[in-house]
């Protein structure tokens, strides 16, 4: 037997990167099918308990209420935790309330107030789960794969709006609910299993952390404090503020209008779900493959405007045909809105705040929909329905349009929300200081090392095979090497400002960072070398904020000057 220090360990290599992010999107796509199913069920489940909107909105509310509340403090403790981990405590938690659920039907005892105190109880735990899984996609993945990433969660999303339905009417007659909610706890094991198997790195400590540190209450108001700062970036979470606020009073009763029109026929609403879910599909698929527009707010603007029409088709239509272009038309836009929205943010907050400064922009964000929820179900069952019954005060308006019956009122309900949600499109697109957002809130930079980082210069192919240059605009960046120079004060000497731009860099201040690196390169102590590194440098910053243009100049222009000192 060979002695043991001579027996070659095993290692598991455990992907990271795209390849982690995959793993880990297969086992939310598992989850969010056996959700989707277990979803499907309990609604046909509590209809027939019912019969009424309010219990489907108040189990809406019972599960968003907590989840908005603990938001803040959630996301002060992600960004000090490990996010993998908070990403499996979350799935544990949804386990648990899978097995007490599937407890509670296999004794015969499962009412509502049941379902309400889960609901509280997972909503707690998945005010953790957002954040944490939205933050560890910013530092297992590049920039550049930000807005793919989203729509690949929106393809999950939807492709679980394909198959739960279809898959549910037919197991809901075969093994009942009792077997979808144990097949939506196996789900939950798959998905805890795929996060075991990948590494998800944690975001570097940088002086932009120490600022945001302190006790957990000072820690959770953090976000706010960042995000109310920003003209632009509050007044896009206001957009989604008062879009959640009109979509959650349509799509509450979605399912109940549908099952109301077709005398609980299940077949038709499955159909319905899964038509939206191939659209929404189909959307993100189209986003992954694209990589979205340029210009991330025209997605967002559009992509609600977009939506909306869609919802104010729903409830126009009164047959199957045209719900379900209605709700393609809705699953096919909304990875549009969200991927371009999360591109963005992304993009702006550092890695090592977004769990702060995420779950509060997630708070603005759906702050609105608990009202919804608690008004849409009675607005729904006291005054909409009965409107629209014939000879109802409302049917006599809307009736030649929408019909009457049941069902006719919340059709009118959705109708209503999706002509007032265009209309938050056009006003959101009339305010420039969220229409320019993208310029003017700067990208996160991360810290910059000793070495120039080309990964935008290369990444971007050679310079002389791209745009035209002109060397009009460059003495304004880079003085000519006859032009005088700005004197440094010589308590910094050069080395101190690319340490000081570098620091200013890690923590976000872009243009503070660009201007002393002007300095650096402008000043006659400079050496060439140093001023080559700048320069790169200043390049590097340059392209991430959107100044390809002078960065190409930059670049061009001491590739000529300076070919013999080129970085090393």
């Amino acid at each position: 037997m060979p002695p043991a220090n001579s027996i070659p360990s095993i290692q598991i290599r455990q992907p990271s990167g795209m390849p982690a992010f995959l793993t880990v999107w297969s086992g939310q796509l598992v989850s969010l099918v056996g959700s989707a199913m277990a979803n499907f069920a309990l609604a046909i489940y509590i209809w027939q308990l019912t019969g009424q909107a309010t219990s489907f909105a108040l189990l809406g509310f019972f599960g968003a209420l907590p989840n908005i509340l603990f938001a803040p403090f959630a996301g002060a403790l992600v960004d000090r935790w490990n996010r993998k981990l908070t990403m499996m405590i979350s799935d544990i938690a949804g386990l648990v309330v899978n097995s007490a659920m599937l407890a509670l039907l296999v004794w015969g005892h499962l009412e509502m107030w049941h379902l309400y105190a889960l609901a509280v109880f997972n909503g707690i735990f998945m005010a953790f789960q957002w954040p944490a899984y939205s933050a560890a996609i910013s530092t297992m993945l590049e920039k550049r794969h930000f807005a793919r990433a989203s729509a690949l969660l929106s393809v999950a999303d939807s492709a679980s709006g394909i198959l739960a339905p279809m898959i549910a009417a037919i197991l809901v007659v075969t093994i009942g609910i009792p077997g979808i909610i144990l097949l939506d706890a196996v789900s939950f094991v798959l998905a805890i299993i795929t996060l075991l198997a990948v590494k998800i790195p944690q975001p570097p400590k940088t002086e932009l952390t120490k600022e945001a540190s302190g006790n957990l209450l000072k820690e959770a108001l953090f976000g706010f404090r960042y995000i109310f700062r920003s003209p632009s970036l509050l007044g896009l979470q206001l957009t989604f503020f008062f879009g959640n606020l009109l979509a959650t009073f349509g799509f509450i009763v979605s399912t109940p209008m549908i099952l109301a029109r077709t005398a609980n026929n299940a077949t038709i609403l499955g159909l319905v779900q899964s038509v939206g879910g191939i659209g929404g599909v189909l959307g993100g698929l189209l986003i992954s493959i694209w990589g979205g527009p340029k210009r991330r707010i025209r997605g967002v603007i559009g992509g609600w405007f977009l939506t909306f029409a869609g919802m104010a088709l729903l409830g126009f239509s009164q047959g199957v045909v045209l719900w379900a272009a209605a709700m393609f038309c809705i699953g096919f836009f909304l990875p549009l809105v969200n991927s371009s929205n999360q591109a963005i943010w992304q993009s702006k907050i550092p890695p090592e705040i977004q769990g702060k400064v995420f779950s509060v922009r997630r708070l603005i964000a759906q702050l609105s929909s608990p009202l919804s929820m608690l008004l849409a179900g009675p607005l729904a069952d006291y005054f909409f329905e009965p409107g629209m019954l014939p000879g109802g005060v409302l049917a006599v308006i809307a009736g030649p349009f929408l019909g009457t019956g049941a069902g006719a009122g919340m059709s009118l309900m959705i109708f209503l929300m999706g002509i007032l949600g265009t209309l938050v499109a056009f006003i959101t697109y009339s305010i420039p200081s969220i229409r320019n957002v993208e310029t003017i809130v700067p990208d996160f930079v991360l810290p910059l090392s000793d070495e120039p980082d080309l990964s935008p210069f290369t990444g971007a192919g050679p310079p002389e095979k791209r745009t035209s240059l002109s060397q009009e605009s460059l003495p304004f960046l880079i003085p000519p090497p006859l032009t005088p120079g700005i004197e440094v004060s010589p308590l910094r000497s050069s080395k101190q400002l690319l340490s000081e731009a570098a620091t200013l860099a890690g923590r976000g201040q872009t243009k503070a960072a660009i201007s002393l690196l002007r300095q650096c390169i402008a000043s006659r102590e400079t050496d060439q070398a140093t001023r080559q590194v700048a320069s790169w440098k200043l390049a590097s910053l340059l392209y991430l904020i959107g100044k390809d243009r002078l960065a190409d100049q930059i670049l061009l222009h001491y590739r000529e000057e300076g070919s013999n000192h080129g970085p090393r």
